[in-house]
C-alpha cells in the first residue's frame, strides 16, 4: 500500500499545453461518372493504370458506376487529383474533381 509519509504531498507534473499550426490540404474526391461509350474493360484498366487501383478495386469501382451513375474512385489532395483527372478524361472517361 501507497502512503504519505511526514505529510508529505505527491508532486505533480505540469505540462503547458502548446498551440501547434498545423497546415492541412483540404481533400476532394475523383468522381467517374458513368456513360454509354465506355466499356468495363476499358475503365478498369484506366483506373489501373491513371488511379493505381487493383484489378478488383478497379472492376468494383466499375461497377459501381455502371449501376449509381457515378462514383468517387479516389481520394485526396486537389494537386495529386488534378493529373489523375486530366488523364481519365484524356482517354474519354468522364472525371470531375469534386470540392
Amino acid at each position: 500500500m501507497n502512503r504519505l509519509l511526514h505529510n508529505e504531498l505527491p508532486q505533480w507534473e505540469t505540462h503547458e499545453d502548446v498551440a501547434v499550426a498545423e497546415e492541412t490540404e483540404q481533400l476532394h474526391n475523383l468522381i467517374v461518372w458513368n456513360d454509354e461509350v465506355n466499356t468495363f474493360d476499358w475503365v478498369i484498366e484506366s483506373l489501373v493504370k491513371v488511379c493505381g487501383h487493383n484489378e478488383h478495386q478497379a472492376e468494383q469501382c466499375a461497377l459501381i458506376i455502371h449501376n449509381a451513375g457515378k462514383y468517387s474512385v479516389k481520394r485526396g489532395t486537389f494537386d495529386v487529383l488534378r493529373p489523375q483527372a486530366e488523364a481519365l478524361i484524356e482517354r474519354e472517361i468522364q472525371a470531375t474533381i469534386d470540392y
